[in-house]
């Protein structure tokens, strides 16, 4: 047969990209694999294979030997430990070989016994002498997710395998052994296309939230599947800014959604988290700007979840907290949708952490506030206790309060608190563009005149934001 050479040609670029390694999956169930080796890192290769089903024998002699081994060969009835250093007819018949050699001498033997054998080899920390490699693992058997970067970046192939842990519920797990159990159930009930791809799409929707309940039964799955889906919408508290600090159930939210309805002030590394596929529409009211109306939000939530759509309301901070979640909240109940919330990191937190002190340090408050800083009608909230604000032994927060700055330190002072009471200032907390400054009473109205006034701004207020050398320490205005 003549192999005409590779010519340069017009057709359509490849599918795949080039692939640095081969990511395959590997059934050991019940066949021979070999580990030589006493060490730390030999036996957590060895708690792997067995834990895939292998008949493992392990050649490991008891000087050296590493106990976590021997709690291992205790522990499973498929792991056999020899009292010995390995020898080249131990390889026989199996179809995976491990070794942890003490130096390329013995690596290369191994390898070479190894490939005698028509088993696939892996020498631990020398690349050069393995067929194959241990990528990083996301357990959710019988999902199994294989985390490789080739040996590249080691860091960073944990780094993956850490966001990946926090996206999957450990629910998956039973959902995937369900969907192994059903399947030849679902085959013989369902019509190969439409019907079939319509239950299983229902069935990964399920797997994404709470466990199979112990009685879930596939033919009411089936009948779910006439039904239209209901509809529901979750609260999700975007924190601050920063991506990084929203909770895995707020992660999971998002991974879940159809639709995302969010506030002007939720962060686009925030969104990047969110489902690709998932409709977002920005709903975010803010001062001097068009806003959606608040009745707006609501018959949109409204009529979204009616449509049986999954809904999650992303705002910034916490939902609870100055969120206008009480409204929204309300419209679903009227409307008989289900909803549930998951908390986040109010603003008023994240800037105490930005600064670095406790809002409620002992020898300086004895408790805290979080109060708006305007009303509906856009001038301070008359209805505040503005005496007990004053308190000099309180700590005191002000959400939305940039535009009223002048008022709020002249109210202040008109009710008894000292212009030289110490104020922090933070914008933008938990973003590229975040800011800190610090002033006194008398000159907030001055020191917010720096500030941008589209940034998010609060204004603490209290003897806490005395602390100077923490303040120094966090780089403040």
């Amino acid at each position: 047969m003549h192999i005409l050479p590779r010519q340069p040609s017009d057709a359509a670029p490849a599918r795949i990209r080039p692939l640095s390694v081969l990511p395959v999956f590997y059934d050991l169930a019940g066949r021979l694999a070999v580990v030589a080796g006493g060490s730390a890192a030999a036996a957590w290769k060895a708690e792997l294979i067995a834990a895939a089903g292998a008949d493992l024998h392990v050649y490991a002699p008891h000087e050296g030997r590493c106990d976590e081994l021997v709690r291992l060969a205790e522990r499973e009835q498929g792991v056999t430990l020899h009292d010995r250093a390995w020898q080249a007819g131990d390889l026989a018949d199996a179809v995976l070989a491990v070794a942890d050699a003490e130096d390329e001498a013995e690596a290369g033997r191994f390898r070479a016994a190894a490939r005698a054998a028509g088993a696939a080899c892996n020498v631990i920390d020398k690349p050069a002498f393995c067929d194959f490699q241990f990528g990083g693992i996301v357990n959710r058997s019988p999902a199994v997710i294989g985390i490789s970067t080739a040996g590249a970046a080691p860091i960073v192939g944990q780094a993956i395998r850490r966001r990946i842990e926090t996206l999957l519920p450990p629910a998956l797990a039973e959902w995937t052994a369900l969907a192994r159990d059903w399947r030849e159930k679902v085959n013989q009930k369902l019509a190969m296309g439409a019907p079939r791809r319509a239950f299983w799409e229902r069935f990964a929707d399920r797997a994404f939230g709470e466990a199979p309940a112990a009685d879930t039964d596939i033919d009411a799955m089936i009948r779910e599947g006439g039904a239209s889906r209901e509809g529901h919408v979750t609260f999700v508290g975007a924190g601050p800014g920063d991506a990084e600090l929203l909770t895995l159930k707020a992660m999971r939210a998002l991974q879940a959604a159809d639709v995302i309805l969010f506030d002007d002030l939720v962060s686009d590394a925030v969104l990047e988290l969110a489902r690709r596929e998932a409709r977002r529409i920005l709903v975010g009211k803010r001062a001097g700007r068009p806003s959606c109306r608040q009745h707006e939000i609501n018959d949109m939530m409204v009529a979204l979840a009616k449509a049986g759509r999954r809904v999650v309301r992303l705002k910034s901070g916490d939902p609870m907290i100055f969120g206008r979640a009480g409204e929204e909240i309300e419209a679903l109940r009227a409307a008989g949708i289900g909803f549930d919330v998951v908390p986040g990191i109010t603003a008023g937190l994240a800037m105490a952490s930005a600064l670095g002190l406790s809002l409620t340090h002992r020898d300086r408050a004895k408790s805290v506030r979080f109060v708006t800083g305007h009303t509906k009608k856009g001038g301070l909230p008359d209805d505040v206790d503005w005496t007990a604000i004053a308190d000099p032994s309180a700590t005191t927060i002000f959400y939305m309060g940039a535009r009223m700055a002048g008022e709020i330190a002249a109210t202040l002072v008109a009710r008894g608190m000292a212009p030289a009471t110490p104020v922090a200032i933070a914008a933008d907390l938990g973003r590229p563009t975040e800011r800190l400054g610090r002033t006194d009473l008398a000159g907030l109205a001055q020191a917010l005149s720096a500030f941008d006034a589209d940034q998010a701004i609060l204004i603490g207020v209290g003897s806490v934001f005395a602390q100077r050398a923490v303040l120094d320490a966090a780089k403040v205005a």
